[in-house]
């Protein structure tokens, strides 16, 4: 019964900045890691970012040096801070629990322009 809720999202042009925050409720959080998804029309979900309980982070390689994960869990929240985006970005972002997944959030959406 864990809540997923994405938010910071919006329409930037190719080279600009986002900061994604996910809140998410319950006790589990801070017990776990959390990563960041996104899937673009059309294509399959995909895996992004990962933080883990102890702080390592694990990115995919072609968000790798642009996006950081980050969580603060006094708050229940992580962040995926994006620089220097590019169109190939674009796609809605979701979080999750690692380990524990729950159903998928709503989700934002990001959309980089050319």
């Amino acid at each position: 019964q864990v809540q997923l809720v994405e938010s910071g999202g919006g329409l930037v042009q190719a080279g600009g900045s986002l900061r994604l925050s996910c809140v998410a409720s319950g006790s589990i959080f801070s017990a776990n890691g959390m990563g960041w998804y996104r899937q673009a029309p059309g294509k399959q979900r995909e895996w992004v970012a990962t933080i883990t309980s102890g702080g390592n982070t694990h990115y995919e390689d072609s968000v790798k040096g642009r996006f950081t994960i980050s969580r603060h869990n006094a708050k229940n929240t992580v962040y995926l801070e994006m620089n220097r985006l590019r169109p190939e970005d674009t796609a809605v972002y979701y979080c999750n629990i690692i380990g524990r997944p729950q159903s998928w959030g709503q989700g934002t959406q990001v959309t980089v322009s050319s």
